[in-house]
């Protein structure tokens, strides 16, 4: 085929004596999926490579994979963020798709599917969701990680208004995604780099090493020009592959605060008194009880796992190795055991805020990331109300 004669949306890349085929798609457009099945069927590729990883592929493929999800080990290796972050990205995509009428990924699974009949090879190029939503979460602090979260909420959440004749259009031939990635790294500049640019890094160097001397490359529009941009470069794929350990400023923060505290209560006893001494103790207990049983409160928690929040956040406050949302999550998975339709009905509907209250599964990361952010707001609130003690 040659250059004149591509569709709209294809970009032929001559790579000494290769022909890779970059094919810009819009996730949710049946007209994306059409050009992607015409495409490969002329070209008759050696290989196919497509915007998945391995686990987004088992996605696809097996939409019931969601029922083997363990809730409780979610929680025991604290991923519950991760996957409230990977729901809330489906979620979207989901939500559009109803709009449209097709189905996330469409295209994806038909590169696949006619690469399967033709004999070609199949290349799973993205890198996995997961390293990416921990090297980008990880590079945010915890404020920035805050300020992402409710990005993805207001994003997942919200515009429920019915679309008109023009923005239906609009959406037909954009990478729905990668907009909404686009909205994320311009309100949070500093995940561009990880959510974007590191993919598109990771991206060339898979599709430039695909078998074969020609190639079809079936990708989100949005990661089109970054691709031909460093298609020719030589990539190390090994440092984009790795998740940076937490920073060193998140753990003397998070062990010196409670440490500042008990020193406080330590110090208040011995020069103002026991009496002093006694109140500072329970102002740190109190508040962080309250605080922690409200989160959970917030969270529609059944009333047992709001007992246990309110009974082990001033232990767990002192302890940052433990948090009281862990330990509330733990109870209200044990509790209220997710059941088969609850996984069903996150891999058939969009994710809403009915939905998270109404789901066993997605209300077990409620609770944990409400009890958390609320009991790490009482550790700050008792720690001032201990200081004003001494003043």
């Amino acid at each position: 085929m040659d250059k004149s004669e591509l569709p709209e949306n294809v970009h032929l890349i001559e790579q000494d004596g290769r022909e890779i085929y970059l094919v810009g798609t819009a996730h949710v457009s049946a007209k994306s999926a059409e050009l992607v099945e015409s495409v490969v069927r002329e070209i008759k590729p050696d290989s196919v490579a497509v915007e998945l990883c391995p686990g987004r592929y088992r996605a696809l493929k097996n939409p019931d994979e969601w029922k083997n999800t363990d809730i409780l080990q979610v929680v025991k290796q604290g991923k519950t963020y991760l996957l409230l972050a990977q729901l809330l990205l489906s979620g979207f995509q989901k939500k559009i798709g109803q709009k449209l009428g097709v189905k996330p990924g469409l295209e994806m699974l038909k590169a696949v599917e006619v690469a399967e009949e033709l004999g070609a090879e199949t290349v799973l190029a993205d890198r996995e969701v997961s390293i990416t939503l921990k090297r980008t979460w990880g590079g945010l602090g915890f404020w920035g990680g805050m300020k992402m979260l409710v990005t993805l909420l207001a994003d997942g959440f919200g515009g429920s208004e019915e679309l008109d004749e023009e923005e239906i259009e609009r959406l037909k031939t954009a990478d729905v995604l990668e907009e909404a990635m686009q909205d994320f790294a311009k309100a949070l500049p500093t995940v561009r780099e990880s959510l974007i640019d590191e993919r598109d890094k990771y991206l060339a160097s898979k599709i430039k090493s695909a078998p074969g001397d020609r190639v079809v490359a079936v990708v989100g529009a949005g990661h089109v020009p970054g691709i031909t941009k460093y298609i020719h470069d030589q990539i190390d794929l090994a440092p984009l592959e790795t998740v940076p350990p937490p920073s060193i400023w998140a753990k003397v923060i998070g062990w010196g605060v409670p440490l500042l505290i008990i020193g406080l209560i330590i110090y208040g006893a011995f020069t103002a008194g026991s009496d002093v001494g006694t109140q500072m103790v329970f102002d740190w207990i109190w508040v962080n009880a309250v605080f922690g049983g409200l989160g959970t409160l917030l969270a529609a928690a059944h009333p047992l796992t709001i007992l246990v929040s309110f009974v082990v956040s001033p232990i767990t406050s002192a302890n940052p190795a433990i948090a009281a949302g862990w330990v509330a999550g733990l109870v209200e998975a044990s509790i209220r055991k997710p059941r088969v339709e609850d996984f069903e009905s996150l891999s058939g509907e969009p994710l809403t805020l009915r939905l998270v209250y109404k789901n066993r599964v997605t209300r077990v990361l409620l609770v944990v990331i409400l009890t958390n952010l609320l009991g790490g707001l009482g550790t700050f609130l008792s720690g001032g109300l201990i200081a004003s003690r001494l003043a």
